[in-house]
């Protein structure tokens, strides 16, 4: 394939310093990605192909490039790329660091990031969606190929972002990519808009956590001939949630769809109901029967904090407190059989968090203002370093906080110090106050 550009060779640009492409980083349907610097910046360049580079593209990059990205999580174009010397146009956006893995290194198991990871990055895509459509945007496309995460702290990055355009604008070519698309838009019925955005959202948050299609069970392993109607009949006309209450038509089949099988009783009964609200519900009553980003950030938030590990064999499993209420314990560890047993935990206000000997408090637990702000640690669970067997809460925020023991004792806990882990104690952590249960 010819590229667009030449390498190691400066492109002169009409209204900025020249650019010098570095290295050819990959290319699609659209255009080609570059390496490349900017001045003494490095920078990545996207140039479209001649029968892409249409006037309704360059006025919706345009317009993306003056409203400014969402978050610091999409990789925003900054600045349009034109030159005399080669047909079309491009534009420029920051590079990816290596650091960040796309999804298909997580389904084909090039990386096995944590339960926390996974959950980590749920929530910031769910955040960063939302930033998204509050602005009156519609992302379009959804799916494995531009999303990246870092494996081990599950921070997202959101590539791909130039066919991002007002909510309702028909005028776009781009429909979605195949499996991620709402049944809505597979039937032709409507042009990408944020509910089918929400579909494509529930797609890439279940195979996140499940490794899975929530539509691909028994109707996918009966098909001879994967061809378009067929993927038509699955995603469109006749879409069965794998795991709906109500018809069994469409199961997961052991050998085919193991992943789905695996996964789905390893989450608690919460995930797995917000889950089949958006795969019935969300196909049904695309309007009103969609599952929001702020839903889904409660819902996975609430999973952040029920990580626990079994202590026969280490592994992560979850509390589940519906499980415990009617089975009298815990769901057994997925991977030793056993069944574990649930560290301390403290409730703060709505926050229920497990007392892990790594758990962290951020201002998402401790500031009813900064809801889903994971960005500095307010405090972590702490060995005593005098007595292992004693475990402590160390203060890491700008705060005083203030302990009521059991026995109506009151003292203080500054900054860098620590209050032990016991059954009954009530810390005031200046604008909310938990209590610690064993």
């Amino acid at each position: 394939m010819n590229q667009l550009l030449k390498l190691k060779q400066k492109l002169p640009l009409k209204s900025q310093h020249d650019c010098y492409i570095e290295s050819f980083l990959g290319g699609g349907g659209q255009g080609e990605v570059y390496r490349a610097k900017l001045g003494e910046k490095p920078v990545a360049l996207k140039w479209y192909l001649p029968n892409t580079s249409t006037p309704e593209q360059h006025q919706a990059l345009h317009s993306i490039i003056q409203k400014g990205a969402p978050t610091s999580r999409f990789l925003w174009p900054f600045a349009l790329a034109e030159s005399d010397s080669v047909q079309g146009f491009g534009y420029f956006m920051p590079l990816r660091e290596a650091r960040f893995k796309s999804l298909n290194d997580l389904m084909t198991r090039r990386i096995e990031p944590s339960f926390l990871a996974l959950v980590t990055a749920g929530i910031g895509l769910a955040d960063s969606f939302s930033q998204l459509h509050s602005q009156g945007l519609c992302y379009r496309d959804i799916s494995f190929g531009n999303v990246f995460f870092d494996p081990n702290t599950g921070e997202v990055l959101i590539c791909d972002n130039d066919n991002v355009s007002v909510d309702g604008q028909t005028d776009s070519l781009v429909r979605g990519t195949p499996r991620f698309m709402a049944p809505e838009v597979v039937r032709g019925e409507t042009d990408p808009n944020t509910q089918s955005d929400l579909f494509s959202l529930a797609v890439l948050l279940f195979y996140l956590l499940m490794g899975h299609h929530p539509l691909e069970g028994k109707k996918e392993s009966d098909i001879r001939c994967f061809d378009l109607p067929a993927m038509n009949k699955l995603y469109g006309t006749d879409p069965v949630f794998i795991y709906d209450p109500h018809n069994d038509s469409n199961r997961p089949q052991r050998g085919y769809h193991d992943n789905a099988l695996i996964f789905w009783p390893i989450y608690p009964v919460f995930i797995r109901e917000i889950f089949t609200k958006a795969f019935t519900e969300g196909i049904r009553d695309p309007q009103h029967g969609r599952v929001r980003e702020t839903e889904w950030r409660k819902a996975l938030a609430k999973l952040r904090d029920s990580r626990i590990y079994c202590g026969h064999c280490g592994a992560e499993v979850f509390y589940d407190q519906t499980a415990l209420q009617n089975n009298g314990q815990l769901e057994n560890c997925w991977n030793c059989g056993k069944t574990p047993t649930p560290p301390p935990r403290i409730k703060i206000g709505q926050h229920v968090v497990m007392l892990n000997h790594d758990t962290k408090l951020y201002p998402h637990h401790l500031n009813p203002s900064k809801l889903f702000d994971y960005s500095g640690v307010e405090g972590e669970v702490t060995r005593h370093p005098k007595n292992p067997a004693i475990w402590g809460m160390k203060n890491l925020s700008a705060e005083k906080w203030v302990v009521t023991l059991a026995d109506g004792t009151i003292s203080d806990v500054e900054h860098g110090r620590s209050v032990t882990l016991a059954n009954g104690i009530k810390i005031n952590f200046g604008k909310v106050e938990g209590e610690i249960r064993i």
